[in-house]
């Protein structure tokens, strides 16, 4: 019997120049939204899954997977029917479903919240972006096959290719990173992505492929109708109880400040993780870790004359210093904080040194000396781990005047099997200082005092008094409540071999689940 003979691949359409650099041009877009789609997939699911290397490592596994998958696809394609009108009808739907993530990121996630941290984030990556990056990912090996006019120049024309492509990935990096998302909201960021694909795919059909405009038209006026209903419902902006007083994007995630009905009670939100809280009538903090941390510097460093605050939070601890006479350095990362601490916080920039930078930077460069360093950076659920080893330890030791102080806070939990975190700070800080010591009021919240005094122990007692009701209790039992920490459950942190982020995860999780679902829509 005789095989039927493999039928010849459909031929393309003539290339006119126009079309070719139309072509070209399709390539080098196309390589800038598979990165801002990479980067804003991570903006995106942060609120429910945090910051971690899990999230990366789920959002650069799906899109390296996305891309393997398109490679493959658009090379058989291309062989098969090498017509660019499937390229760019395959925009339209990766639009599309770009536009179905922007209205339903928020209940897929949720959904994966009952997976632990890896697997959620990975599940929730795959279903919102696999499919349009596969569908991005098939333009550049079917648009080698449709470019190459012969074997002779095939190199020229596929180098071509992948370089514009290359540039287009460089430019939406810059452009997403460094432009949007510190002044747009992801969700219409990617909405205006979705809307350039489709200025793509509208443009090609009513110029090279009339007969294809009208649905691929429909097709577009409903992706962008669906998407323009998610880009205008921003998440968590309907919280009962609460009024929205600000909301905005920042490169360490969105930014809320929030306010009870009655005024009595105003928080800073940063993906959804309380920063602080403030009694605007009584212009003062109603946040444990706040009294904590002016309370326990006061009470253990011999003077306290000069003072630097690794982290801004809203202000309110350098403040507390500063209205107290002394010379307040303040390091903040994130140029976003400062004009709603501000606005809404009571916080008097005139009143401190204020550097926008890295904490780690400036103490390996500054030759100032303090009295007490206050260590409270937090990204995302904890302290960013380049400031947690035992080479950051020894450069804010270096700061440190004789006797001086530093004192942290972080998050975590002291139980059995979930204290990683903690035993390794108590660790690191004792390869590095004379003596340290733990406190803890069971809410979450853990302090960590280190200082080359030889015996380590409070001067003063802080004045409880003054604190807040509703946090007064809490703070005594903090403050005569020293911990002692197994050493043997955590290890020296460095900066070679820092796994905090891995063995901690089981608390984090914890705290992303609880916040997230705390703040979902009734």
């Amino acid at each position: 019997m005789k095989k039927s003979p493999t039928p010849a691949p459909t031929p393309a359409p003539p290339l006119t120049p126009g079309l070719r650099r139309f072509l070209l041009t399709t390539a080098a877009v196309t390589g800038g939204a598979v990165m801002v789609v990479e980067i804003l997939g991570a903006k995106l699911l942060a609120p429910y899954f945090g910051t971690s290397h899990f999230v990366w490592t789920a959002q650069i596994g799906i899109t390296l997977l996305a891309l393997a998958l398109g490679y493959a696809l658009g090379g058989w394609l291309a062989d098969r029917s090498p017509r660019p009108a499937w390229i760019y009808g395959g925009l339209v739907v990766a639009a599309a479903w770009l536009c179905g993530v922007v209205l339903w990121v928020e209940p897929i996630a949720y959904g994966c919240l009952r997976f632990e941290l890896a697997l959620g984030s990975l599940v929730g990556s795959g279903l919102l972006f696999f499919v349009p990056l596969a569908l991005l990912a098939m333009v550049s090996p079917f648009f080698a096959r449709v470019l190459t006019l012969s074997l002779e120049r095939v190199g020229r024309s596929v180098g071509r290719l992948i370089a514009l492509g290359t540039l287009g990935s460089v430019a939406g990096t810059v452009l997403i990173s460094y432009v949007v998302i510190p002044r747009v909201p992801n969700s219409v960021s990617l909405y205006a992505c979705t809307a350039l694909l489709c200025a793509l795919a509208l443009a090609y059909f009513a110029v090279w492929q009339r007969p294809g405009l009208v649905p691929a038209a429909l097709a577009v006026g409903l992706a962008l109708l669906v998407g323009g209903l998610g880009a205008a419902r921003p998440p968590f902006a309907d919280l009962p109880g609460w009024r929205e007083l600000y909301r905005g994007n920042s490169n360490f995630g969105l930014l809320q400040v929030i306010e009870s009905e009655d005024g009595a009670h105003r928080y800073f939100l940063n993906d959804l993780l309380t920063q602080n809280s403030y009694a605007p009538a009584e212009r003062q903090s109603v946040s444990l870790f706040t009294h904590m941390l002016h309370g326990l510097g006061r009470a253990y460093a011999p003077q306290v004359e000069d003072v630097l605050c690794i982290g801004l939070g809203v202000g309110i601890v350098p403040m507390q210093f500063a209205r107290e006479g002394a010379r307040v350095d303040v390091v903040e990362i994130n140029p976003a904080v400062v004009p709603l601490a501000e606005r809404f916080f009571d916080f008097e920039p005139a009143r401190v040194r204020l550097v926008i930078g890295d904490g780690r930077y400036f103490v390996a460069r500054t030759t100032n000396r303090y009295d007490l360093i206050v260590l409270d950076a937090f990204l995302g659920d904890s302290s960013p781990s380049h400031l947690m080893t035992r080479e950051a330890f020894a450069a804010m030791r270096r700061c440190l005047k004789p006797g001086g102080v530093l004192v942290m806070n972080t998050i975590s939990d002291l139980g059995p099997g979930r204290d990683f975190l903690v035993a390794s700070l108590a660790r690191t800080l004792g390869a590095v200082f004379r003596s340290h010591r733990v406190h803890a009021a069971g809410n979450g919240n853990i302090f960590l005092v280190a200082s080359d005094q030889p015996d380590l122990a409070p001067r003063r007692t802080p004045d409880f008094a003054r604190m807040p009701v509703v946090v007064r209790y809490q703070a005594e039992e903090a403050f005569l409540g020293v911990r002692l920490v197994d050493p043997a459950h955590g290890q020296v942190l460095t900066d070679d071999f820092n796994p905090v982020e891995f063995y901690d995860a089981v608390n984090r999780v914890q705290l992303r689940r609880t916040l997230a679902l705390a703040y979902r829509p009734r």
